[in-house]
Order: structure tokens, then sequence, then C-alpha cells
């Protein structure tokens, strides 16, 4: 028997992210698979070592690695769409759902046992919550590389997306924004050089 898994994931370099703005550098779910387990695992740690958390790092960064899976079979579905309305927005996870039941069934059953719960997530949980504001945060990211090319399509969207970083309430993300996003805005000879 074969497993289809893992090629599925490989096809995350395909899905085009921000489709409906125009980006100066084009971004896909898989680029952004990595940026949100970057900052996922920032977050995590921050909230731990700095905020007084118990967050299960790793849990933490697993949900990050895989929470874009769903979309190698439902493509990227623009933020303003999916939002639109409550059904929308219901009929949407209800998709996203059966798509990451069927993909954990594309693997070998001791895999699928391993793998499945970084999959199909617990939403209630706080690594979630961590993992969802690392999403987040690398949109933001996305928005001030965008504005630092001078592309003002994204001016709207930093500052939508700052407001909901900060309404959270998560002072490990309060933290990453006022101690290291103002990096991002840096050229190559304005960041400090060794």
């Amino acid at each position: 028997m074969k497993y289809d898994f893992y090629a599925y994931m490989d096809r995350m370099k395909y899905i085009k992210r921000w489709q409906l703005m125009r980006s100066v550098q084009e971004e896909n779910i898989m680029e952004h698979s990595y940026n949100v387990a970057l900052y996922t695992h920032a977050l995590a740690i921050l909230k731990n070592k700095k905020f007084g958390g118990s967050v299960d790092v790793s849990k933490a960064v697993l949900y990050a690695l895989y929470h874009e899976s769903s979309e190698v079979m439902t493509g990227d579905l623009p933020t303003p769409i999916k939002y639109y309305n409550h059904s929308i927005s219901d009929a949407y996870k209800d998709l996203e759902r059966k798509a990451c039941e069927r993909l954990t069934e594309m693997l070998p059953k001791e895999l699928g046992e391993e793998i499945a719960p970084f999959v199909l997530v617990d939403e209630n949980s706080e690594e979630y919550k961590i993992m969802k504001a690392a999403d987040r945060l690398a949109a933001y990211v996305k928005c001030l590389a965008e504005l630092r090319s001078s592309n003002g399509e994204f001016v709207k969207a930093k500052k939508s997306i700052e407001e909901d970083l900060r309404k959270r309430k998560m002072p490990e993300v309060d933290y990453f924004l006022d101690k290291f996003a103002g990096s991002f805005t840096l050229t190559l000879d304005e960041l400090e050089s060794f």
C-alpha cells in the first residue's frame, strides 16, 4: 500500500497566500508555515520563561507546522471571504476539518496515531491559542515587508492585524511586537552586523 500524505504536504509550496492583494514578494503556505512555527516557538518560550506559563512548546510548534495542511486540498480562501459571515466561516471550518481527516487517513497507522493530533488540533488549548497568535504575527510581518518595499496595498492589513494582536492581551505577543517587530522594517545594512 502507498501513502500520499507527504506528497500532499509537499504541494504546500504551490498554494499562494494573499491572493487578492498585489504583493512585491509572493508567499506560499509552506514558507508561511515555517514562519508561524518559528514565531510559535518564540511565543511559547516567552510565555513559559518570562510570563509564568506552562505551554507544551513542542505541541505548539507542531500545531504550527501542520496548521495549513487542509489548504493542500481546499486552497487558501482569502480572509475577507472566509470570515464574511458565520455560515461561510462555519462551513469552511467544517471543510478544513474534513480535509485534515482525509489527509491523516493517508498515513500508515503508526504515523497517523502520532501526527493526527497535530493536524486535527485541540482549538481550546493554550498551544493552539499561541499558534493562532503566531499565525497573525506572521501576517503582520508580511505586511511590514511589503510596506518596506513601498507597497501601500498592505497599509490597512497591517493596521487591522496589529490591532487584533494587541487586543489578544497576550504579554508574549506584546513583547514580540515591542522587541522584535521593528527590526523587520530595516534593510540588511540597517540591521546590526557582526
